[in-house]
């Protein structure tokens, strides 16, 4: 996949491509249903697809201090879009200049004149230019003056998350909050993910038997609420079982909110200044501060072992999901495998 940061980066002599634009944060199944479109008629046409996104946040440039949490930083957004097919992720910088770009400018300086838009696919509401002014029926208008389609995909995509809400990142990041990381995995089609470098704690976890992985998380990154989780510890390609920790470690009077794994069963692990990855992939039970070390101790090692539990059950139904596909059956929800 090429990666553009820019308008600049785009090559000189690049052809005409399909296109699709959005924050694409989280590239949720409801954003999967318009990437796979955009490749599958890119396909048709045969030219590449490309998937253009921005940095920061527009609500950050336009309402300073408001930036959302992220469900996903951009490099992590573009390994999903590769795997859907994507060629070419375009991010570009939203500045308050960009901002004031008028619909008509931003189609004939991005679509036209840089990506050479054969094809443009977008779900109904999508919205660009100053104050938000264009709308998919202005960029059908615009397509007939410069020659590009434009292809609209319903992505309302609905489940039992979130009590039967579409899907969309502003859900996703709300059921993170709340800790419903079962909810934000049906909406995701895959366990919620945080990264970040591995740094040094107080090290209790160490002296306490169960030594954790610290994790410095990425700016804004969306942080399930305070308790333990069962997940996995992302270490270069290896998907480690991991019980985690979120919250401010309330039996040591702690006070900075820190994302620790546990690797269940590893012992010698030397992961400091490495970066990580954690998967969420279920709620095990809320943070506490109990009456005495021995009962945390206790407690921690009931955790372990439910954390055991959810994951081995976890992968043994994506074993079998995945022995249906070999039958030829319909391999059951999209993107179980965390990765």
């Amino acid at each position: 996949m090429q990666r553009w940061r820019g308008l600049e980066d785009i090559p000189e002599d690049w052809g005409r491509s399909v296109v699709t634009i959005g924050s694409f944060d989280g590239v949720h199944r409801g954003h999967q249903l318009i990437l796979r479109h955009a490749v599958e008629r890119a396909r048709e046409l045969g030219v590449p697809a490309v998937a253009v996104t921005f940095d920061p946040h527009p609500s950050e440039v336009l309402r300073p201090g408001t930036h959302p949490p992220l469900l996903a930083p951009h490099h992590r957004r573009a390994e999903l879009m590769a795997e859907l097919g994507v060629d070419a992720v375009l991010i570009l910088p939203f500045t308050t200049e960009f901002s004031r770009l008028s619909p008509a400018d931003f189609v004939v300086k991005v679509l036209v004149d840089k990506l050479r838009a054969k094809a443009v696919v977008e779900g109904p509401n999508f919205r660009f230019g100053h104050k938000a002014a264009g709308d998919v029926a202005f960029l059908a208008e615009q397509g007939k003056t410069y020659d590009f389609e434009v292809e609209v995909v319903d992505l309302f995509v609905t489940g039992e998350a979130g009590g039967g809400q579409p899907f969309s990142s502003t859900l996703t990041r709300r059921l993170v909050g709340e800790g419903d990381v079962e909810g934000a995995r049906e909406i995701l089609g895959r366990p919620h993910r945080v990264e970040g470098v591995v740094v040094r704690g107080a090290q209790r976890g160490r002296e306490l038997g169960f030594p954790t992985a610290n994790v410095e998380t990425l700016p804004h990154t969306a942080i399930p609420a305070d308790g333990v989780y069962a997940g996995w510890l992302h270490v270069a390609d290896e998907a480690m079982p991991a019980a985690i920790s979120v919250g401010t470690n309330p039996q040591f009077d702690g006070t900075e909110r820190t994302v620790e794994a546990y690797a269940i069963d590893r012992v010698g692990l030397d992961l400091y200044g490495l970066h990580v990855a954690v998967d969420f992939l279920a709620f095990v039970r809320g943070q506490a501060k109990f009456e005495s070390l021995e009962a945390l101790l206790v407690a921690m090692g009931e955790d372990v072992k439910r954390c055991r539990e959810l994951i081995a059950a976890y992968e043994s139904g994506e074993r079998g999901e995945r022995g249906k596909e070999g039958d030829g059956g319909d391999g059951g929800d999209e993107g179980k495998q965390p990765r």
